[in-house]
């Protein structure tokens, strides 16, 4: 009776991990339409936020994506309102049977005011006239990378110095509170899908909800990494990425440093 007892018990446990085996391999066959007019909508940008997987929908709007029940999925496409999409067991059953419906944001255009640089066609003169944006980059001797200075860094000397004379404070302020979410940072660098999704993005949609921070954290950290204004305003999120990496990256090294 025993025997038969623990041979039942076994059987359950193989089939419940087979089960969830079975569950986490599943595939999700969906299409993304305009909420305006149910036209498909390719080229529309998918992530699934628990596993740091992403693909591009195709002509006819449709995407397959690894997931389970309970993932959580991101939609972004250009003009429209980016949207969270939570799977269920039943879009993951019913193969192609889940529209996700994207809405499209409208904008009111400003005036914009454009003022051409003066050229002379002579070279000694023209550069002369055109503005200067002084960024400066500072190593410290046994990093991979260093610091972006300039007008909108002006401490980036004295920051470096700190760095080097007290390892353990350096972007302890940074990622001290956030570990979980920035650990992904590594496995979203080593992603070709992500990175070639995020190097045509400039929003920092999709970056806030991969690493769950808000936009102002971004900037902040970045501004306390000593990246330039220039830099922070103008880089595509894949660049972002990246430079937040490179600056994690550090602070682990300096973290390690502190502990010995």
């Amino acid at each position: 009776m025993k025997k038969a007892f623990t041979f039942l018990i076994l059987f359950l446990a193989i089939t419940t991990i087979s089960a969830q085996t079975v569950q986490k391999n599943k595939k999700l066959y969906a299409k993304v339409v305009n909420d305006a007019d149910d036209k498909p909508m390719p080229n529309v940008h998918v992530v699934n936020l628990t596993t740091i997987k992403g693909v591009i929908t195709n002509e006819k709007g449709e995407f397959e994506l690894t997931a389970k029940a309970d993932d959580e999925l991101f939609f972004s496409f250009l003009g429209f309102k980016s949207i969270k999409v939570r799977v269920t067991n039943d879009m993951l059953k019913y193969k192609g049977s889940s529209t996700i419906r994207l809405t499209e944001l409208a904008y009111a255009l400003e005036k914009v005011v454009v003022t051409p640089y003066q050229l002379t066609g002579y070279l000694d003169i023209d550069a002369k006239n055109v503005p200067i944006r002084p960024n400066y980059r500072y190593r410290i001797a046994g990093l991979s990378s260093g610091y972006e200075a300039g007008g909108n860094a002006p401490g980036a000397i004295s920051t470096v110095l700190g760095a080097i004379f007290n390892p353990g404070d350096f972007l302890q302020n940074l990622f001290g509170k956030k570990p979980a979410q920035m650990r992904k940072l590594r496995q979203m660098k080593e992603d070709d899908e992500i990175r070639n999704l995020l190097s045509s993005k400039f929003d920092r949609q999709m970056l806030r909800e991969l690493l769950q921070v808000e936009r102002v954290d971004i900037d902040e950290i970045l501004s306390l990494c000593n990246y330039s204004k220039t830099f922070i305003t103008t880089a595509n999120d894949l660049q972002i990425l990246d430079a937040i990496n490179d600056c994690y990256e550090e602070y682990k090294v300096l973290s390690r440093q502190k502990k010995k």
